[in-house]
């Protein structure tokens, strides 16, 4: 009986990470009006180093060793996941629309599964495809308003290829986080992850601070920088790794799809939004879509 509550809690880990993962939409759309978009990502991986820490020290300075032997590999995963998916989506944000950067975004669980299968050999089965095609279907449903002329008059900009990027960052992150062993903790390797994404996004930030717009330290700063570090931060990162361990690159990257059904309750909870029946379908195409990703298919379970 515990062996299979256990074996659906990452399962169900697929749908309560995205709920603080999506979150980052409220950080993008009303941080940056108050904090420079590179300097609110690099403040938020500095506040989430200095909070885990004191937690870590002394299991970081026990594992030295094995720092010495990962900080290369730590140093490519800081400045994928924390560098480039922390600070190119507040930069797309200033010159393309919310529907482009959701179309965009979502293909990163594509990227995934087609680099797992080609440098990591890693299956991809029948119901796995049906599932990944349900859950595209889903998105666009919600991205579109349910009107394809929507899809078709869509204009890209520069700031679409700020998000393309990020939605490969997103995959090389997610891909080499479960590849690559470690022999260090969850947080003790999410803490170094923080200091080494901080550190990419360091001469970034003092770019923007010198020639572009300087930081304001006022009481909203400090608002949004913890919020940005703890909820989408902290525990959406560590949810993620979490279920990664259990499911794999591929299957957890499909958090992205359920990301967008809660990007649009968030909209409608803080930014006025309305749900239309589009949301409705959406979301009954990418849980159903997850659900098909999480079944194995008969030659998956005799082996």
């Amino acid at each position: 009986m515990n062996n299979s509550k256990n074996s659906y809690l990452p399962f169900l880990l697929l749908f309560i990470q995205p709920i603080f993962m999506a979150s980052n939409l409220i950080v993008a759309r009303g941080g940056v009006e108050y904090v420079p978009p590179v300097s609110l990502a690099f403040w938020r991986w500095a506040v989430v180093f200095l909070l885990l820490l004191p937690f870590t020290y002394k299991s970081l300075k026990k594992n030295f060793k094995f720092i010495k032997q990962e900080y290369k590999r730590i140093f490519f995963i800081g400045s994928m996941g924390c560098g480039v998916c922390g600070a190119f989506p507040f930069l797309a944000g200033q010159t393309t629309t919310v529907t482009n950067m959701g179309i965009i975004y979502s293909s990163s669980p594509i990227f995934i599964i087609l680099i797992s299968s080609i440098f990591f050999k890693e299956k991809i089965n029948f119901l796995r495809i049906v599932g990944l095609f349900s859950c595209l279907v889903g998105v666009f449903a919600i991205i579109i308003k349910g009107n394809l002329f929507l899809l078709i008059s869509l204009k890209f900009t520069i700031g679409d290829l700020w998000m393309l990027a990020s939605a490969i960052g997103w995959a090389l992150y997610s891909i080499y986080l479960f590849y690559w062993k470690t022999n260090l903790k969850i947080f003790d390797r999410f803490t170094l992850i923080a200091f080494f994404g901080m550190v990419s996004l360091l001469p970034f930030y003092l770019i923007e601070e010198t020639f572009f717009v300087r930081t304001v330290f006022n009481s909203e700063f400090f608002m949004w920088v913890l919020f940005a570090a703890i909820s989408p931060g902290i525990i959406a990162f560590t949810l993620y790794t979490m279920a990664q361990k259990k499911l794999g690159a591929s299957i957890t990257g499909f958090t992205l799809y359920i990301f967008t059904v809660y990007s649009a309750i968030y909209g409608f909870l803080f930014f006025n939004e309305q749900l239309e029946y589009y949301h409705y379908l959406g979301t009954v195409l990418v849980f159903g879509g997850v659900y098909l990703v999480k079944k194995k298919s008969k030659y998956e379970k005799k082996t």
